[in-house]
């Protein structure tokens, strides 16, 4: 299928809330740097309406007889969600070492009055070691943790450790498990905090996870999707392929995209359906489509020198290189002639969305390597159109 053009964001995030007229999930699978963040931004500002009402009593502008107010329809996770948070260290004292919540935000509607202390603790009991309690009159939250240690007499004894600060990927992960918490609000119709969420937008919330991680993460994210009402639309945005293919396995009927950047054409949305979703095989993709086309740039080395290094990862090779044979035709029939020009092209900073001619041997040795590469290891050939 032809991917859909898009000239910019908006109109991209447009084609999304179309889209979710029909279908409950999408599942947006694409490189960093491609501007998934900017994406989820663009489609909560599109659910955002403007409304007036008279000024009451209760409001604290004394010179205006109606009061502006602006709604949306989008609980959103993504870069700008973990800076309603931030942390206060105590650097007079090195003691009370707090995390502080943004208090101005709407993500925190019923953080006074719905408990989420109780609400959060089961989902983060899935992920970590260390407890939380939440302060609703200071906003902040406060960290400790179960620590074993051994006794003057030898013995051991666990002691709770107060005010700590967690590490970096134990702050995402209590983030997430906020986040987490506020969805399940989302989706019970009889909370009125977040009577307002239409639509789910999460990108990529395992930044600071490892792969085992990810896997739990993407399981529970989609069993809570797959129970959400039907009126509760989501999408889910991400690099990690890992990640990625997990919630495709768990959420089937979703509809699935490959978006990428085109440097003429704005943003291009691909089903994966019918184009390879997998980060190694849509490069393998486009860099037998650019060869065959001739349109071979600089920064296809690195491209093909990182999806050498997951095809080896996935072999068990010690080294990317492995993933070269030896070429009886060539002048030098080993894998050091190969090795060494893709060493030395891949460790440019060469742009995809900045093109630098490439030289027509460089060309040649590319082409030599990728035809080599396709035809000495298992790839479908239905992935090239039946020919490499």
């Amino acid at each position: 299928m032809v991917p859909m053009s898009f000239p910019s964001l908006p109109e991209l995030a447009q084609q999304l809330r179309t889209e979710l007229a029909q279908k409950k999930f999408m599942l947006l699978y694409a490189y960093n740097g491609t501007g998934k963040t900017r994406l989820s931004v663009a489609f909560k500002d599109l659910g955002k309406t403007t409304t007036q009402r008279p000024m009451t009593v209760n409001d604290t502008v004394n010179d205006a007889l109606t009061i502006t107010e602006t709604e949306g329809d989008t609980l959103y996770f993504n870069a700008f969600t973990e800076d309603l948070f931030h942390w206060d260290n105590d650097l007079e004292n090195d003691r009370e070492r707090v995390l502080k919540i943004n208090r101005e935000s709407r993500f925190f509607a019923g953080l006074g009055e719905l408990e989420m202390d109780n609400r959060i603790r089961p989902l983060l009991n899935r992920y970590a070691d260390f407890d939380f309690r939440i302060d609703t009159t200071e906003w902040e939250v406060s960290f400790a943790r179960e620590i074993r240690r051994q006794k003057d007499d030898g013995s051991f004894e666990t002691v709770r450790e107060e005010n700590i600060k967690v590490s970096r990927g134990e702050e995402n992960i209590f983030i997430w498990c906020f986040f987490l918490a506020i969805v399940e609000l989302a989706m019970d119709p009889e909370i009125e905090a977040y009577g307002w969420v239409k639509y789910i937008y999460i990108d990529d919330p395992i930044s600071s996870l490892d792969e085992n991680n990810a896997v739990m993460v993407a399981h529970h994210l989609a069993q809570m999707l797959a129970a959400s009402p039907q009126q509760v639309k989501a999408v889910v945005s991400t690099h990690h392929v890992l990640f990625f293919n997990v919630l495709c396995n768990e959420l089937k009927k979703s509809r699935k995209y490959f978006l990428t950047r085109d440097a003429s054409s704005g943003f291009l949305l691909s089903e994966t359906d019918s184009t390879p979703f997998l980060y190694h095989l849509s490069s393998l993709v486009d860099l037998h489509q650019a060869m065959q086309s001739g349109a071979l740039y600089t920064h296809h080395f690195n491209m093909l020198r990182r999806v050498m290094e997951q095809t080896a990862c996935f072999f068990g090779y010690a080294k990317w290189e492995e993933c070269i044979k030896p070429d009886p035709e060539a002048i030098d029939p080993n894998q050091t002639g190969y090795k060494r020009v893709i060493d030395l092209m891949s460790h440019g900073d060469y742009s995809l969305y900045e093109p630098r001619d490439m030289l027509p041997e460089n060309k040649a040795h590319l082409s030599r390597a990728l035809r080599q590469f396709i035809s000495t290891h298992p790839f479908s050939p239905a992935l090239f159109g039946g020919a490499s």
